[in-house]
């Protein structure tokens, strides 16, 4: 993958030590102390957040050149990518845990498996997660990938304070038959929850974390139920992008200028 830059900022796979330990801070910093995870392979005396899945994974970074690498806070943006290569090398997906992924495997098609992704605090809701996702766009390209995947979170586990917006990705956003994963230990049914014309809408959008909302606009769906992960202190759902179902107007802007 070609590596692209923007003033300050450059997109480009993690290369080296510093490379991997900064984006490890830096899912530290997210998910760990911003959002209360925890896991059996966070280290806490050094602030990294880890676990097995990283050796065998891509990290696409978005690093801010005039941050120190020796400081370890030069990557202000990550994407975990793992291929099917990389899941075989595992044994399994990280969704595998929490989901049931047969429909993706029994597709055929090309898959990829995104985690992982964060943002610093500092940098969100300007031009890094753009750049984050003109990189991925040309990483896709260059793979061939045909189907990207991955959990994405709610902050908390209180499904009642969820409903709503579990409700609208339920009867607005669901995947297809033939690509729906299945939540592996939901601890309810996401259609009993509230019915369509019981949804406030454009209320329970505005519930929806934005990374999720920017995957709807790009066509995104999502899996049956959802996973209570208490060790993070999230609730998962997973989403799906076939690529060949894209939003086309959403997907010209993240992908200008990739070829």
């Amino acid at each position: 993958m070609k590596m692209t830059g923007a003033g300050s900022f450059e997109t480009r796979l993690a290369r080296g030590e510093s490379d991997f330990l900064a984006a490890q801070r830096l899912r530290y910093g997210v998910f760990v102390e911003e959002l209360g995870g925890n896991g059996p392979h966070v280290d806490h005396a050094e602030r990294f957040e880890r676990d097995e899945f990283d050796a065998v994974s891509e990290h696409l970074i978005l690093v801010d050149k005039h941050r120190d690498p020796g400081e370890l806070d030069h990557v202000v943006g990550v994407y975990r990518l793992m291929t099917e290569r990389g899941a075989s090398a595992a044994g399994r997906f990280y969704c595998d845990d929490e989901y049931d992924l047969s429909p993706l495997r029994q597709s055929g098609r090309r898959l990829l498996e995104l985690g992982r992704s964060c943002v610093h605090p500092e940098y969100r809701g300007g031009t890094a997660v753009h750049l984050l996702w003109n990189a991925l766009a040309a990483y896709v390209l260059a793979k061939d990938i045909e189907i990207l995947f991955g959990v994405a979170s709610f902050h908390g586990t209180d499904i009642d304070a969820l409903r709503a917006p579990l409700s609208l990705l339920h009867h607005r956003h669901l995947a297809a038959p033939e690509l729906r994963p299945r939540a592996l230990k939901s601890a309810f049914r996401t259609e009993d929850l509230l019915s369509d014309e019981e949804i406030d809408r454009p209320a329970a959008m505005r519930e929806v974390p934005s990374l999720i909302k920017a995957y709807l606009r790009l066509g995104g769906v999502v899996g049956e139920g959802a996973f209570i992960d208490r060790a993070f202190n999230t609730t998962d759902i997973c989403l799906i992008l076939d690529t060949a179902q894209m939003n086309e107007v959403q997907s010209k802007i993240y992908t200008r200028g990739v070829k």
